[in-house]
């Protein structure tokens, strides 16, 4: 049986003015219907570059990718997708937000307040955003893209902009939201302890230029998860040290 998403040889190459620059090269992968994959690497490794292409955003130079049976040639409905920052529309209200992805898909616009309430927002819905802290404007971003009921959620480091207490808040919101719809995810992060929080798999990729999937490690912790659980884990810390073994070795190269 195929894999829900199957990335398969992917490269991306700029043309500059010194010549073409390769930021991704065979960049294989496979995700099934369901799991949560987390991708890490350093800056400049390409992760960001691998997920707009998955958002339709960018095209790549070599290679595909095919989503649900096909192939994708541009943004979609089928796909949920949260930035690091939240990209909301300035002279909507929060409801007004969520309510855009709503009727984009054809659900009934009286759902924006369940989805805030599910995001920690209930009875918010008719703040602005410049009335909301940058965690809360974070919480709507992320009712909007649950509220497409994407077969695909997309994350650009959604909490890396946050503080510590709203980033973990978040993540704990996002692991309930997730167990209760179980879409496939493809997430960037540069937080080794987040990844290991959330992720099945968590996908390394070598330093750019020409960056490519250099090591992936299945993550063991059984489902439904908690923070707590994780971290009372024999094995968390080789894990940790695992991964974080691999991006030092990246910087060495």
């Amino acid at each position: 049986m195929p894999s829900f998403v199957e990335i398969a040889q992917l490269g991306k190459t700029y043309d500059t003015p010194s010549g073409p620059a390769v930021i991704v090269r065979d960049f294989t992968l496979y995700v099934d219907a369901g799991e949560f994959v987390c991708l890490v690497g350093h800056s400049g490794c390409g992760k960001t570059t691998v997920l707009s292409i998955l958002m339709g955003l960018a095209t790549p130079t070599t290679g595909g990718v095919v989503i649900g049976g096909r192939e994708i040639d541009g943004p979609g409905t089928d796909r949920g997708v949260v930035f690091q920052s939240a990209t909301l529309l300035p002279w909507m209200t929060a409801a007004d937000n969520v309510r855009l992805a709503l009727g984009q898909v054809g659900a009934p616009a009286g759902r924006a307040d369940d989805y805030l309430a599910a995001v920690g927002l209930p009875g918010l819905g008719s703040r602005y955003p410049r009335e909301l802290s940058a965690g809360m404007q974070q919480r709507v971003g992320i009712a909007r893209a649950f509220a497409l009921e994407p077969k695909l959620l997309l994350l650009d480091e959604p909490f890396s902009l946050l503080d510590a207490l709203t980033r973990m808040e978040l993540q704990d919101e996002l692991v309930a939201l997730w167990e209760a719809k179980r879409q496939t995810v493809v997430m960037v992060t540069h937080d080794v302890d987040e990844a290991l929080l959330l992720a099945d798999r968590i996908v390394m990729m070598t330093s750019g230029p020409a960056a490519t999937i250099g090591r992936v490690l299945d993550v063991p912790f059984a489902r439904p998860r908690s923070r707590e659980a994780v971290l009372a884990r024999p094995d968390y810390f080789w894990l940790r040290d695992t991964i974080v073994g691999f991006l030092e070795e990246q910087s060495v190269a």
